[in-house]
Protein backbone atom coordinates (compact mmCIF):
# COMPACT_ATOMS: atom_id res chain seq x y z
CA UNK A 1 0.00 0.00 0.00
CA UNK A 2 1.26 3.21 -1.07
CA UNK A 3 0.18 6.51 1.11
CA UNK A 4 0.56 10.33 -0.24
CA UNK A 5 -0.70 13.06 1.12
CA UNK A 6 -0.73 16.66 -0.33
CA UNK A 7 -0.95 20.07 1.53
CA UNK A 8 -4.08 22.07 1.56
CA UNK A 9 -3.70 26.16 0.68
CA UNK A 10 -4.27 29.77 1.92
CA UNK A 11 -3.20 33.01 -0.42
CA UNK A 12 -1.65 35.85 0.31
CA UNK A 13 -1.97 37.86 -2.33
CA UNK A 14 -2.50 38.02 -5.95
CA UNK A 15 -5.47 35.21 -6.38
CA UNK A 16 -6.79 35.24 -9.43
CA UNK A 17 -4.05 35.94 -11.44
CA UNK A 18 -3.02 32.67 -12.25
CA UNK A 19 -5.96 31.56 -14.75
CA UNK A 20 -4.97 31.20 -18.29
CA UNK A 21 -7.68 33.75 -19.91
CA UNK A 22 -5.57 36.13 -17.62
CA UNK A 23 -1.87 35.30 -17.79
CA UNK A 24 -1.63 34.14 -21.21
CA UNK A 25 -1.78 37.90 -21.86
CA UNK A 26 -0.75 39.75 -19.09
CA UNK A 27 1.52 37.14 -16.68
CA UNK A 28 0.17 36.65 -13.53
CA UNK A 29 1.90 36.56 -10.07
CA UNK A 30 0.55 35.33 -6.95
CA UNK A 31 1.98 34.01 -2.94
CA UNK A 32 0.52 30.91 -1.65
CA UNK A 33 1.10 28.99 1.87
CA UNK A 34 0.82 25.28 2.30
CA UNK A 35 -0.29 24.47 5.86
CA UNK A 36 -0.75 21.50 8.03
CA UNK A 37 -4.18 20.50 6.45
CA UNK A 38 -4.02 17.66 3.82
CA UNK A 39 -5.70 15.48 1.58
CA UNK A 40 -4.79 11.62 1.64
CA UNK A 41 -4.72 8.97 -1.32
CA UNK A 42 -4.09 5.44 -0.77
CA UNK A 43 -3.35 3.33 -3.71
CA UNK A 44 -3.07 -0.42 -3.32
CA UNK A 45 -3.14 -3.86 -5.17
CA UNK A 46 -6.43 -5.95 -4.63
CA UNK A 47 -6.68 -9.51 -4.59
CA UNK A 48 -9.59 -9.21 -7.59
CA UNK A 49 -9.23 -8.00 -10.82
CA UNK A 50 -11.10 -4.04 -11.50
CA UNK A 51 -11.06 -0.94 -9.99
CA UNK A 52 -12.08 0.35 -6.89
CA UNK A 53 -12.25 3.56 -5.67
CA UNK A 54 -13.39 4.79 -1.88
CA UNK A 55 -13.85 8.87 -1.59
CA UNK A 56 -17.34 10.86 -1.26
CA UNK A 57 -18.93 7.53 -3.25
CA UNK A 58 -17.93 4.01 -3.86
CA UNK A 59 -17.08 2.64 -7.05
CA UNK A 60 -16.39 -0.81 -9.00
CA UNK A 61 -15.96 -1.01 -12.36
CA UNK A 62 -13.51 -3.25 -14.67
CA UNK A 63 -12.30 -0.57 -17.18
CA UNK A 64 -11.05 2.73 -16.58
CA UNK A 65 -13.29 4.31 -19.27
CA UNK A 66 -15.91 3.49 -16.89
CA UNK A 67 -15.15 5.74 -13.65
CA UNK A 68 -17.31 8.03 -12.65
CA UNK A 69 -14.53 10.47 -10.96
CA UNK A 70 -13.25 12.64 -13.48
CA UNK A 71 -10.36 13.64 -12.57
CA UNK A 72 -9.38 9.72 -11.26
CA UNK A 73 -9.92 8.88 -14.74
CA UNK A 74 -8.03 11.03 -16.69
CA UNK A 75 -5.32 10.03 -13.84
CA UNK A 76 -5.41 6.42 -14.33
CA UNK A 77 -6.00 6.58 -18.45
CA UNK A 78 -2.53 8.39 -18.68
CA UNK A 79 -0.79 5.44 -16.60
CA UNK A 80 -1.58 3.02 -19.69
CA UNK A 81 -2.69 0.08 -17.35
CA UNK A 82 -3.37 -3.02 -19.51
CA UNK A 83 -5.42 -4.89 -17.01
CA UNK A 84 -6.56 -2.48 -14.34
CA UNK A 85 -6.38 -4.25 -11.03
CA UNK A 86 -6.13 -1.03 -8.26
CA UNK A 87 -7.78 0.36 -5.57
CA UNK A 88 -8.19 3.94 -4.45
CA UNK A 89 -9.07 5.33 -1.20
CA UNK A 90 -8.86 9.37 -0.24
CA UNK A 91 -9.33 10.97 3.29
CA UNK A 92 -9.34 14.98 3.58
CA UNK A 93 -8.72 16.85 6.72
CA UNK A 94 -11.09 19.34 5.53
CA UNK A 95 -13.63 18.73 3.08
CA UNK A 96 -13.76 20.31 -0.67
CA UNK A 97 -15.62 23.37 -1.55
CA UNK A 98 -14.23 25.23 1.37
CA UNK A 99 -11.36 27.50 -0.71
CA UNK A 100 -8.18 25.69 0.53
CA UNK A 101 -7.22 23.93 -3.01
CA UNK A 102 -8.59 20.77 -2.36
CA UNK A 103 -8.64 19.92 -6.34
CA UNK A 104 -5.72 20.73 -6.73
CA UNK A 105 -4.49 18.95 -3.79
CA UNK A 106 -5.95 15.92 -4.47
CA UNK A 107 -4.76 15.96 -7.88
CA UNK A 108 -0.86 15.88 -6.78
CA UNK A 109 -1.66 13.21 -4.01
CA UNK A 110 -3.47 10.94 -6.79
CA UNK A 111 -0.70 11.37 -9.31
CA UNK A 112 2.26 10.66 -6.56
CA UNK A 113 0.52 7.64 -5.05
CA UNK A 114 0.29 6.13 -8.18
CA UNK A 115 3.95 6.82 -9.35
CA UNK A 116 4.74 5.56 -6.07
CA UNK A 117 2.96 2.92 -6.65
CA UNK A 118 4.95 1.87 -10.31
CA UNK A 119 7.73 2.65 -8.72
CA UNK A 120 8.45 6.30 -10.88
CA UNK A 121 9.95 9.18 -9.30
CA UNK A 122 8.07 12.71 -10.44
CA UNK A 123 9.56 15.69 -9.44
CA UNK A 124 8.03 18.96 -7.94
CA UNK A 125 7.81 20.80 -11.04
CA UNK A 126 6.29 17.50 -12.83
CA UNK A 127 3.55 16.70 -10.25
CA UNK A 128 2.40 20.31 -10.66
CA UNK A 129 2.74 20.41 -14.62
CA UNK A 130 0.85 17.09 -14.75
CA UNK A 131 -1.50 18.11 -12.25
CA UNK A 132 -2.48 21.10 -14.35
CA UNK A 133 -2.50 19.21 -17.57
CA UNK A 134 -5.50 16.94 -16.28
CA UNK A 135 -7.93 19.48 -14.41
CA UNK A 136 -7.35 22.56 -17.27
CA UNK A 137 -6.31 20.84 -20.73
CA UNK A 138 -7.80 17.33 -20.33
CA UNK A 139 -11.41 18.37 -17.77
CA UNK A 140 -11.49 21.95 -19.40
CA UNK A 141 -11.89 23.64 -15.85
CA UNK A 142 -11.67 27.41 -15.96
CA UNK A 143 -9.12 27.24 -12.71
CA UNK A 144 -5.64 29.06 -12.57
CA UNK A 145 -2.61 27.00 -11.49
CA UNK A 146 -1.88 28.08 -8.30
CA UNK A 147 -3.53 25.23 -6.17
CA UNK A 148 -1.61 22.39 -8.09
CA UNK A 149 1.54 24.59 -7.56
CA UNK A 150 1.48 24.79 -3.84
CA UNK A 151 0.70 21.54 -3.29
CA UNK A 152 3.48 20.60 -4.82
CA UNK A 153 5.89 22.78 -3.13
CA UNK A 154 4.58 23.63 0.12
CA UNK A 155 6.31 26.07 1.86
CA UNK A 156 5.80 29.88 1.70
CA UNK A 157 6.29 30.53 -2.25
CA UNK A 158 5.77 32.89 -4.79
CA UNK A 159 4.80 31.49 -8.25
CA UNK A 160 4.97 33.91 -11.70
CA UNK A 161 2.55 32.68 -14.09
CA UNK A 162 4.14 33.77 -17.47
CA UNK A 163 2.54 33.79 -20.96
CA UNK A 164 4.00 30.86 -22.69
CA UNK A 165 2.17 28.32 -19.60
CA UNK A 166 5.52 28.02 -17.77
CA UNK A 167 5.48 28.72 -13.92
CA UNK A 168 8.72 29.87 -12.03
CA UNK A 169 8.58 29.51 -8.32
CA UNK A 170 10.37 31.50 -5.63
CA UNK A 171 10.56 30.89 -1.57
CA UNK A 172 9.03 33.96 0.62
CA UNK A 173 12.17 35.27 1.74
CA UNK A 174 10.48 35.50 5.26
CA UNK A 175 12.23 35.54 8.79
CA UNK A 176 11.71 32.40 11.27
CA UNK A 177 10.36 35.19 13.59
CA UNK A 178 7.94 36.26 10.79
CA UNK A 179 6.80 32.54 9.96
CA UNK A 180 6.09 32.28 13.62
CA UNK A 181 4.03 35.58 14.17
CA UNK A 182 1.88 34.70 10.60
CA UNK A 183 1.09 31.11 12.23
CA UNK A 184 0.16 32.95 15.76
CA UNK A 185 -2.15 36.01 13.76
CA UNK A 186 -3.55 34.47 11.12
CA UNK A 187 -6.80 33.40 11.85
CA UNK A 188 -9.35 30.53 9.69
CA UNK A 189 -13.00 30.63 10.02
CA UNK A 190 -15.34 28.28 8.73
CA UNK A 191 -18.55 29.80 7.50
CA UNK A 192 -20.36 27.05 6.57
CA UNK A 193 -21.13 27.94 2.98
CA UNK A 194 -18.79 25.41 0.22
CA UNK A 195 -19.03 25.75 -3.37
CA UNK A 196 -17.04 24.57 -6.29
CA UNK A 197 -14.09 26.91 -7.19
CA UNK A 198 -14.83 26.26 -11.14
CA UNK A 199 -18.49 27.98 -10.46
CA UNK A 200 -17.25 30.65 -9.10
CA UNK A 201 -14.20 31.19 -11.44
CA UNK A 202 -16.28 30.28 -15.19
CA UNK A 203 -17.70 34.10 -15.03
CA UNK A 204 -14.41 35.54 -14.62
CA UNK A 205 -13.06 33.72 -17.30
CA UNK A 206 -15.39 34.27 -19.70
CA UNK A 207 -15.02 37.90 -19.16
CA UNK A 208 -11.34 37.98 -19.34
CA UNK A 209 -11.34 36.14 -22.60
CA UNK A 210 -13.67 38.72 -23.92
CA UNK A 211 -11.51 41.60 -23.00
CA UNK A 212 -13.75 42.97 -20.28
CA UNK A 213 -11.87 45.88 -18.85
CA UNK A 214 -13.35 46.03 -15.49
CA UNK A 215 -12.27 42.31 -14.43
CA UNK A 216 -8.62 43.15 -15.94
CA UNK A 217 -8.28 46.28 -14.38
CA UNK A 218 -9.48 44.62 -11.27
CA UNK A 219 -7.16 41.54 -11.57
CA UNK A 220 -4.28 44.08 -12.99
CA UNK A 221 -4.76 45.86 -9.54
CA UNK A 222 -4.83 42.58 -7.39
CA UNK A 223 -1.39 41.25 -9.09
CA UNK A 224 -0.18 44.77 -7.98
CA UNK A 225 -1.48 44.10 -4.28
CA UNK A 226 0.42 40.60 -4.99
CA UNK A 227 3.58 42.74 -4.98
CA UNK A 228 2.85 44.84 -2.46
CA UNK A 229 2.21 41.40 0.33
CA UNK A 230 5.38 40.29 -0.98
CA UNK A 231 7.42 43.53 0.20
CA UNK A 232 5.58 43.81 3.23
CA UNK A 233 5.94 40.40 4.56
CA UNK A 234 9.69 40.09 3.51
CA UNK A 235 10.04 43.20 5.15
CA UNK A 236 8.16 41.99 8.49
CA UNK A 237 5.37 44.28 8.37
CA UNK A 238 2.63 42.73 9.40
CA UNK A 239 0.44 45.09 9.91
CA UNK A 240 0.78 46.62 6.21
CA UNK A 241 0.26 43.04 5.10
CA UNK A 242 -2.93 42.97 7.03
CA UNK A 243 -4.29 46.82 5.90
CA UNK A 244 -3.45 44.90 1.95
CA UNK A 245 -5.41 41.57 2.58
CA UNK A 246 -8.33 44.65 3.38
CA UNK A 247 -7.62 46.53 0.16
CA UNK A 248 -7.32 43.01 -1.76
CA UNK A 249 -10.98 41.63 -0.48
CA UNK A 250 -12.49 44.92 -1.05
CA UNK A 251 -11.15 44.74 -4.96
CA UNK A 252 -11.98 41.04 -4.68
CA UNK A 253 -15.78 41.42 -4.05
CA UNK A 254 -16.33 43.65 -6.84
CA UNK A 255 -15.53 40.76 -9.51
CA UNK A 256 -19.02 38.97 -8.59
CA UNK A 257 -21.99 40.10 -7.23
CA UNK A 258 -21.92 36.48 -5.30
CA UNK A 259 -18.43 36.86 -4.21
CA UNK A 260 -19.81 37.72 -1.27
CA UNK A 261 -23.60 37.45 0.99
CA UNK A 262 -24.59 39.76 4.06
CA UNK A 263 -24.09 37.16 6.12
CA UNK A 264 -20.11 36.93 5.10
CA UNK A 265 -20.44 40.77 5.14
CA UNK A 266 -21.67 40.56 8.88
CA UNK A 267 -19.22 38.55 10.02
CA UNK A 268 -16.42 40.71 8.31
CA UNK A 269 -17.49 43.93 10.44
CA UNK A 270 -17.50 42.00 13.52
CA UNK A 271 -13.82 40.95 13.20
CA UNK A 272 -12.95 44.47 11.95
CA UNK A 273 -14.37 45.88 15.06
CA UNK A 274 -12.87 42.74 17.38
CA UNK A 275 -9.04 42.95 16.78
CA UNK A 276 -8.66 42.10 12.53
CA UNK A 277 -6.81 44.45 10.80
CA UNK A 278 -7.93 42.74 7.56
CA UNK A 279 -9.36 39.80 5.64
CA UNK A 280 -10.74 38.13 2.91
CA UNK A 281 -12.41 34.92 1.74
CA UNK A 282 -9.73 32.24 0.81
CA UNK A 283 -10.09 30.96 -2.68
CA UNK A 284 -12.16 31.82 -5.46
CA UNK A 285 -15.15 33.46 -3.53
CA UNK A 286 -18.78 32.43 -2.62
CA UNK A 287 -18.27 30.81 0.45
CA UNK A 288 -15.51 28.18 2.68
CA UNK A 289 -12.95 30.09 5.35
CA UNK A 290 -12.49 33.76 5.93
CA UNK A 291 -9.62 34.11 6.91
CA UNK A 292 -8.00 37.49 8.98
CA UNK A 293 -4.68 39.13 10.20
CA UNK A 294 -4.63 39.77 13.99
CA UNK A 295 -3.30 42.42 16.22
CA UNK A 296 -5.73 40.90 19.10
CA UNK A 297 -5.89 37.45 18.26
CA UNK A 298 -8.16 36.55 21.50
CA UNK A 299 -10.34 39.47 21.70
CA UNK A 300 -11.10 38.22 17.55
CA UNK A 301 -11.55 34.53 18.49
CA UNK A 302 -13.79 35.02 21.40
CA UNK A 303 -15.81 37.21 18.65
CA UNK A 304 -16.09 34.83 16.30
CA UNK A 305 -16.90 31.92 18.44
CA UNK A 306 -19.45 33.68 20.08
CA UNK A 307 -21.41 34.76 16.36
CA UNK A 308 -21.01 30.51 15.98
CA UNK A 309 -17.91 30.51 13.31
CA UNK A 310 -15.60 27.64 13.88
CA UNK A 311 -11.89 28.16 14.18
CA UNK A 312 -9.06 25.70 12.09
CA UNK A 313 -6.17 26.67 13.67
CA UNK A 314 -2.94 25.85 11.88
CA UNK A 315 0.91 25.70 11.09
CA UNK A 316 2.89 26.14 7.37
CA UNK A 317 3.76 22.73 5.84
CA UNK A 318 7.19 23.25 4.48
CA UNK A 319 7.09 19.20 2.43
CA UNK A 320 4.64 19.30 -0.04
CA UNK A 321 2.90 16.73 -1.92
CA UNK A 322 4.78 13.53 -0.58
CA UNK A 323 4.71 9.77 -0.20
CA UNK A 324 4.62 8.63 3.56
CA UNK A 325 5.43 4.98 2.62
Amino acid sequence: MIIARSPLRITFGGGGTDIPSYYRYHEGFCISGAIDKYIYVTVMRPFTPGIYLKYSQLEHVERVDQVQHKIIREALSMQNLRTPQVEITSLADIPAGTGLGSSGSFTTALLKALHAHRRRLISQQELAELACHIEIDRLGEPIGKQDQYIASYGGLTCFTFHKDDTVSTESLKVSTQTIFELEDRLLLFFTGFSRKAGDVLKDQHFRTEQKDLDMIDNLHYVKKLGYKCKESLENGDLTQFGQLMHEHWEHKKKRFDNMSNPQINEWYDLAMANGAIGGKLVGAGGGGFLMFLSHDSTKLRQAMNAAGLEEVRFHFDFGGARALF
